[in-house]
């Protein structure tokens, strides 16, 4: 069985020959520092893992490396002033002019990562300048070129246009956490608003970019959405409604969905059955910042209705530890995520300073893992 199909069975939630293993978007800190700059899908061919390549095209994202490619339109003029590039600090501060005025944010980040230091939305009335930002349209020869090189390595993974792929964990990025949360409870209306006005920009992308081209998987959703960050009742309200309803565009043009969340997922396993994924990541354990404290209930309430994805700990297990416990870890969590299939093992999130040599015993375990 080759890699693609090991993963696309898995995905489909039946059995393949062998437990699928992979990583989180490889990034490209370690693969400078750890593996003599090689490629994403030279990585996981080294360590005999199953490939999950992120497709990347220039959207505007904040937390891609580098300085962003801005979309621009006649009512959304994007300017960044870099006031600092260097490696290890890069600070970027953005203007865009609209017909409704100004909107200005703010970003820091290294090598590893890109953080906010200044919202776009400060006040409720931002979001009337907020109608005016672009929705850019993929370039799908490109998409096709890529899903072509993996070939039967693996699989090509894209992703919904936006900071993030979900409405509500994208208004976070665009006004901050606490702030979302505060007018959540204070002004719902207008937050139902602002995640109408996402919805329908995503819906947009989906329509113009994502219909018809190569993609193994689509990722939504995000880290905001996590039930160590808002509680059941939020999620129902505002996450709920617009994630089932990219999720429903995305599956009538026959996308496979992967649901992220990157942190706590107990307290709305059902919940996020019930909009529609046809995967949920990344399972992550109270050790990275994650609230699964027991697998088998996620495994028989959520793995019953979707494929799982994650459950790795990239720091205390894949960095810290022996191969010995790396083995040990990988074999528990495919006699629990693992059983009966439907189950891709991968990390939890990104990793920086993994050795070589504790990869190859991370995926030498999970090739021991056979059905």
């Amino acid at each position: 069985m080759t890699s693609k199909e090991r993963m696309l069975r898995a995905l489909k939630r039946e059995v393949p020959d062998r437990l699928p293993v992979t990583v989180h978007q490889w990034q490209g800190y370690h693969l400078k520092y750890y593996l003599e700059g090689i490629s994403d899908l030279q990585a996981f061919r080294r360590f005999g893992m199953d490939a999950a390549i992120q497709y990347f095209e220039a959207m505007g994202q904040f937390w891609l490396p580098g300085i962003p490619d801005m979309p621009q339109a006649d009512d959304w003029r994007a300017i960044v002033d870099v006031l600092h590039n260097d490696l290890d600090h890069r600070v970027l501060k953005y203007r865009v002019r609209t017909p409704k005025g100004f909107l200005t944010y703010a970003t820091e980040g290294n090598e590893k990562t890109t953080w906010f230091t200044d919202c776009m939305i400060k006040e409720q009335e931002d979001i009337e300048k907020l109608k005016y930002i672009p929705v850019p349209n993929l370039e799908k020869d490109r998409i096709s070129e890529a899903y072509d090189r993996i070939g039967d390595d693996g699989i090509l993974r894209g992703f919904v246009w936006g900071d993030q792929a979900g409405c509500w964990q994208q208004a976070c990025c665009l006004a901050g956490t606490q702030n979302m949360i505060m007018w959540a409870m204070d002004d719902p209306a207008w937050t139902h608003e602002l995640m109408k006005l996402l919805l329908e920009k995503k819906l947009q992308f989906i329509e113009e970019s994502l219909a018809g081209v190569k993609f193994d998987i689509i990722e939504t959703g995000g880290g905001s959405a996590s039930s160590t960050v808002i509680s059941p009742a939020l999620f129902n309200e505002f996450c709920l409604p617009y994630d089932k309803a990219m999720h429903d565009a995305l599956h009538r043009h026959g996308h496979i969905t992967t649901y992220h969340t990157c942190g706590g997922m107990m307290g709305i396993l059902d919940l996020i059955a019930e909009n529609g994924t046809d995967a949920s990541e990344t399972l992550s354990p109270p050790s990275v910042g994650g609230n699964i404290t027991d697998r088998r209930l996620v495994k028989k309430v959520l793995g019953s209705k979707c494929a799982l994805i994650g459950g790795i700990d990239q720091y205390n297990v894949l960095t810290s530890s022996t191969p010995q416990m790396i083995n040990k870890e990988v074999h528990e969590l495919f006699e629990t995520y693992g059983a009966d299939g439907g189950y891709i093992m991968s990390a939890s999130d990104h990793f920086f300073d993994v050795s070589p040599e504790n990869l190859q015993a991370y995926a030498d375990a999970a090739r021991e893992c056979r059905y």
